[in-house]
Formats: structure tokens, C-alpha cells, sequence
């Protein structure tokens, strides 16, 4: 069986330290240093047999699990190494990981491109000094731990950094806004998800970027949205407490972005209207606006007859969305409009699309919808349809045969609501 290329290249570099070693050259003593506060400081959980080249063989540390050397670009004898791949734990499905802390003298290991530990039980602080150190680093990954503190202010404006991943600890602070800004010229990948404690705003400089993936979800994250930068391809602010309208936001210096595929604002206070924008952009796959505070009717641009939307799901739940279902969102895979304030008959298009399993997911329970028609056609085992607590009557058993069992659906709204103002009960 063939070897991942990553894989097989780590292994290459492994070997090419061996060969070094064997020549004569030794680690610089400040790395071997730093690699002995490592092995001090982390340790494996049990189940994990990460360190054991570490303990079987301390005299010749470039010979240690997930460590790679190369020579020392300022020793032109070339007698001396340095550490510039540093990967801990072995990521495998089965591998619960280490527990610990990081060692400030990490910063020391200045050679060192790629820092990566893996998910386990890492806890206390990111040494404040490790981007003041590694002006090197291209990738720095810390995921999955426990790490606690501020995301260090150092990591701002490293020139070769291109992806920071620190998601899924319990990091907390305000976030450093030189992480978005033009002083950290290389960064394509930013993952601060998940810690919950990370605050601040995102700034008004933001499109200005070259940033491609960006994932601040469930946080503290307070103000509006800026404009996105052109070059956004996954976009991420759910679950934080962001507020404002849309406006302005999908077209930066007077360009959108054109390549942005996944967009979340799930679980926030945005209110007004959704832009027609957002349904315009052109490589969308994923759009999800849910539990929001936006309203006013839908406004979706048709595709050019040419053009087929790309939606594999809109989901614009739960908000106070009034006006129909717009025709055009029948090109979506799945469609969630349900807990609005929505009214009128759902349009032929979404219904035949639903029917003729196009559409897998169509949500349009808790709403002020008149009519839907039903095709001649059996709805197929693959498709969910929930169209329960409107102002109709259900018009076949399947309609709320896909319904959420959570709550327990209701039939039809009272028929006062239906009447009172159309969408304002």
C-alpha cells in the first residue's frame, strides 16, 4: 500500500537527519534543550506510546518521533542542526493523545517551520514569546486541547505563517487584530473555533486580507460585519453575539467574494434584511443564516438560464423573514425556511423539485403558507418534507411525515392568526 505523500516526505527528512547525524553534525544545544522541556512538560495519556523514542534514544533527538532536523543556515560548517518540523501525538483515530503543558522554550527552536499538537488533554497557556521565536513558522496547530489564556499577541504579523488552527480549547481574550490585518501578509488559514471565551471585533480593515479560510464560531464575538475579502472561500461566525445589518458586507472595494463556498452567520443578532447578495454569489454551496434577528421578505436574483446555483443547503430558519418562498430557491438541496413569518402558496418549482427528489430537505413548518401543490407523484423515501403550523390545511400525510419530532408538530396555525395580518401573529 502506497504511503500518503505527507507521510512519505516526513519519513525522506527523517532519513536525511539520520544520514546528517551519521556525517558528524549534531543538534544545536538550545534545541536539544527545548526538546528535553518538551519531554518534561507533556506526557502520554494512556493508550498513547507517542514519547517512546523519546525515552529509548535521548542522545539523538533528531531520531525522536515527529521531530525533523536540517543543518543550520547560519553555521556554514554545517556541523550543526535544528529542529524545523516539530509534529506531537500521531493524530490516528485510536490515539488519545498527551496531557501537560507547553514549555515556554519552545520559542527558542527559531528554526522551526511546522508546530503541530495533536488533539488530547494540552493544558495551560500559549507561551506568550513563541511568535516573538518563531519567526519561521508557516503552520501552527494546536487543536483540540485544553489551552487556556489570551491567543498570544505575538502570533500577529509572523511574514511565513499561513495557517494558525488554536480551535477547540478554552482559550479566551480579545482576539489580536493583527491576525485579520495586512501585517500578517502570508496567513490563508485562521481556526479559533470553538474555545468560547475569545472576544473583540473583527476590524473594518479585514478586506484587505488574503485570508481564505476563517472560522471564529462559538465565541464572544460582538459588532457588525465588515466587508469579506474577495479571496474567502469558508467563512464562519456562528454562534457569537454579532449584530448589525448585511449591507455593504459581500462587497468589498467594490468586489464580492467571488470564490466564498461555505458562509455561516448561524446563531447571531444580525437583523434587516438578507441582501440579494448573498444568494449571488456565485460559488455558494452552503449558506446559513438561521436564528438570527433578520426580516423583510427574501430577495433571490434567478440564475442566467445558463447557470445552475450551486446550494447544497440554505438555511434561513428561524428569523422573522415575511414575504413567499422565493421560486429560486428551488435549486437548493436542502431548504430550511421554517419559524418565520412567511405567507402565500409555496411555488410549483420548490414543490415538483421536492417531488422529484431534487430537493431532499424542505422546512417550511411554523409559518403563514397558504398552499402547496402536490405533484402527481409519490415523495420519494429520501425526501423530508414538514410543512405543519400553517394557515392550511396539510395536503397529504407525507407533509408532516418529515417533520423535527422535537416539539411535536402541530397541524395548522388558529385560524385568528391566519387572519389577522398575514404573517404578523
Amino acid at each position: 500500500m502506497a504511503l500518503p505523500p505527507a507521510l512519505l516526505l516526513l519519513l525522506l527528512l527523517q532519513l536525511l537527519c539520520l544520514l546528517l547525524l551519521g556525517a558528524g553534525a549534531a543538534l544545536h544545544e538550545r534545541d536539544a534543550a527545548a526538546l528535553r522541556d518538551v519531554r518534561a512538560g507533556l506526557r502520554d495519556l494512556p493508550g498513547s506510546r507517542f514519547f517512546e523514542s523519546w525515552d529509548d534514544d535521548a542522545s539523538a533527538p533528531c531520531a525522536y518521533a515527529g521531530v525533523v532536523c536540517a543543518p543550520d543556515e547560519d553555521d556554514p560548517s554545517g556541523a550543526l542542526l535544528r529542529v524545523s518540523v516539530l509534529t506531537l501525538g500521531t493524530g490516528l483515530s485510536d490515539s488519545p493523545g498527551m496531557a501537560g503543558s507547553v514549555p515556554a522554550s519552545l520559542a527558542s527552536l527559531t528554526a522551526l517551520t511546522d508546530l503541530v499538537l495533536y488533539p488530547g488533554r494540552v493544558g495551560g497557556s500559549i507561551p506568550e514569546g513563541i511568535g516573538s521565536g518563531l519567526r519561521r513558522l508557516r503552520l501552527l496547530s494546536l487543536s483540540g486541547n485544553q489551552l487556556t489564556g489570551p491567543v498570544p499577541e505575538s502570533l500577529a504579523g509572523l511574514p511565513e505563517l499561513h495557517t494558525l488552527d488554536l480551535g477547540n480549547n478554552r482559550l479566551e481574550g480579545t482576539i489580536p487584530s493583527g491576525l485579520l490585518l495586512p501585517s500578517s501578509p502570508s496567513l490563508k488559514v485562521l481556526i479559533l473555533a470553538n474555545n468560547v471565551g475569545l472576544s473583540g471585533q473583527i476590524p473594518d480593515q479585514f478586506p484587505s486580507s488574503q485570508l481564505f479560510h476563517v472560522d471564529l464560531s462559538r465565541n464572544a464575538i460582538t459588532g457588525t460585519l465588515p466587508p469579506l475579502p474577495p479571496t474567502i472561500r469558508y467563512f464562519s461566525v456562528a454562534g457569537n453575539s454579532m449584530e448589525g445589518s448585511l449591507d455593504g458586507a459581500f462587497a468589498g472595494n467594490g468586489q464580492g467574494p467571488a470564490d466564498l463556498a461555505f458562509l455561516d452567520l448561524s446563531m447571531n443578532d444580525f437583523s434587516g434584511s438578507i441582501p440579494p447578495e448573498v444568494f449571488a454569489l456565485p460559488s455558494a454551496s452552503s449558506l446559513l443564516l438561521s436564528r438570527n434577528n433578520f426580516t423583510g421578505s427574501l430577495a433571490v436574483p434567478a440564475a442566467p438560464a445558463s447557470a445552475t446555483p450551486p446550494w447544497s443547503v440554505v438555511d434561513v430558519s428561524h428569523n422573522g423573514l415575511t414575504g413567499e418562498v422565493p421560486e429560486a430557491l428551488a435549486a437548493a438541496g436542502s431548504l430550511y425556511v421554517n419559524n418565520n413569518k412567511i405567507s402565500g402558496e409555496v411555488p410549483e418549482a420548490v414543490a415538483r423539485s421536492v417531488f422529484d427528489g431534487r430537493m431532499t430537505t424542505f422546512y417550511a413548518q411554523h409559518n403563514f403558507l397558504t398552499g402547496f401543490p402536490v405533484p402527481p407523484t409519490p415523495l420519494p423515501d429520501s425526501a423530508a418534507l414538514c410543512l405543519s403550523y400553517n394557515c392550511m390545511d396539510l395536503p397529504s400525510a407525507s407533509a408532516a411525515d418529515g417533520c423535527p419530532t422535537i416539539g411535536g408538530p402541530l397541524e395548522s396555525r388558529p385560524a385568528d392568526q391566519c387572519r389577522s395580518s398575514g404573517g404578523d401573529g
